[in-house]
């Protein structure tokens, strides 16, 4: 009996709605709050979004000449492989699976419940309590109406994706266009106000400033365009991939780019620097000096729908890293299976959902994010190095898009993913040690699974 495999049927849109639908989630409505704390003038904070969206682009960029000619399942995982060996595959799989991927959507679905918490405030309240000491600092475990509810979301996505990608994608892209129309509303609202002033755009107020400002703006900046690569994990339901994937990647990440440019020019333009930096909500804040309570509403919904686009974005892609991985024989193996009917990986979707609902319900998902940042960048940096040592490893390689700056751009990308991630070891030594820690935790797995494969 033929293997049954995945099937091709995204296109260009539904492809570049995976790239901006991810990206933006909640980073565009709370980080300008922690950038403008960090540098204290808007102009370095417009200054660190456009170096920032140069950095991701120089990563798409990267990122689309393997995929096109590598459009398999599993994005990261089958470059690293194939350019470093499986372990470094495995890692990356392994860090998606038990931490990156699985937090990002316990954090989305979280901060669902906590935007519809403004409405319904009883989310919030405490269903019941574990009498052991799995909660903050030792306390009991208090589980809320809100984690239930953020659980069932996750659940309702596995199900929609379980039965399609076509179901997923067109979703997908139903759920951007909402998005970005909620979010282009709030940004011509705020450009627009007769409450605003271009006096605010030199508004300063105190920071630390100097370097450690420009990396901690930074990284803040880089965590609201994280999720541009999750499109490579889909790689092998990409339809026409040698041209869908560079157009969907580069136009994806540019309208990103755009659309955060806009928002916070919006927010600037109606709030000054002290102004952004007092609340903890900064496009709600714009909306309520110009609209009232009810225009600080209105950015809720938008919040939600933005979260909700992220959430199916996340869950669409993350699935296919676990079972490219068992496909290969690196992970438990009924992982790999992929239903007859609807060509899905229902077994990865479920896993990874499964495994992220028990994330929400720890209330210890931002802390094991957390750890896994130093690790991740170690595998972004490689993956984009990847393009370099696959043009020596693999020069038979049909390339049939290269990468625009090339060497320079994956080598700048390189560059200051080392950079931040000596940033990082220097400010957060303890986090990133357990980060590297929770990996080799992965090892003797490996070493077990490729005994088998003997």
């Amino acid at each position: 009996m033929a293997e049954v495999a995945l099937r091709r049927e995204l296109g260009l849109w539904g492809a570049a709605s995976i790239v901006v639908g991810t990206v933006i989630g909640s980073g565009i409505f709370l980080v300008p709050k922690t950038m403008i704390l960090e540098l204290g003038s808007p102009a370095l904070v417009f200054a660190v979004w456009i170096f920032g969206g140069l950095l991701t682009l120089a990563g798409a960029l990267s990122y689309a000449e393997l995929a096109a000619a590598l459009p398999e399942a599993g994005g990261d995982y089958v470059y690293l492989k194939e350019a470093y060996g499986p372990f470094w595959g495995f890692v990356y799989g392994w860090t998606q699976m038990w931490v990156a991927k699985s937090g990002s959507i316990a954090t989305l679905a979280t901060a669902f419940f906590l935007y519809l918490g403004n409405f319904y405030p009883a989310l919030d309240s405490v269903l019941f309590a574990v009498p052991l000491p799995l909660g903050h600092n030792g306390a009991p475990l208090e589980i809320r109406y809100g984690q239930l509810l953020g659980i069932i979301i996750i659940f309702l996505f596995a199900i929609l994706n379980y039965f399609g990608i076509r179901v997923g994608g067109t979703l997908q892209i139903v759920i951007t266009v909402v998005k970005i129309t909620l979010i282009a509303a709030i940004i011509v609202i705020g450009l627009t106000a007769e409450a605003g002033t271009v006096a605010n755009y030199s508004s300063v107020m105190p920071a630390p400033g100097g370097l450690t400002g420009f990396f901690a703006a930074l990284v803040a900046a880089l965590w609201a365009y994280d999720g541009w690569n999750n499109l490579n994990m889909i790689g092998s339901e990409i339809r026409n991939p040698q041209r869908n994937f560079p157009l969907a990647l580069i136009f994806g990440t540019v309208a990103v780019i755009t659309i955060y440019l806009l928002a916070n020019a919006a927010y600037f333009y109606v709030l000054d620097a002290r102004g952004v930096g007092s609340g903890d909500r900064v496009a709600a804040d714009m909306m309520l000096r110009i609209l009232g309570r009810g225009g600080a509403s209105a950015v809720s919904i938008a919040a939600m729908i933005s979260i909700l686009a992220a959430l199916n974005g996340s869950i669409l892609s993350g699935a296919r890293v676990p079972y490219a991985m068992a496909r290969d024989g690196y992970f438990f193996r009924p992982v790999a299976a992929v239903n007859p009917k609807y060509r899905t990986p229902g077994v990865s979707i479920f896993s990874l959902s499964g495994w992220a609902a028990a994330l929400v319900l720890s209330g210890r998902y931002e802390d094991l994010f957390n750890l896994v940042i130093f690790a991740s960048w170690i595998l972004y940096g490689m993956s984009a190095a990847a393009v370099i040592v696959l043009r020596f490893k693999r020069p038979d390689l049909d390339r049939p898009y290269r990468t625009l700056g090339y060497p320079v751009v994956p080598v700048v990308f390189v560059l200051v993913a080392v950079a931040l991630l000596l940033a990082t070891l220097v400010k957060s030594p303890r986090e990133s040690g357990l980060g590297l820690g929770l990996i080799l935790a992965g090892v003797p797995f490996y070493l077990s699974w490729k005994s088998r494969r003997v």
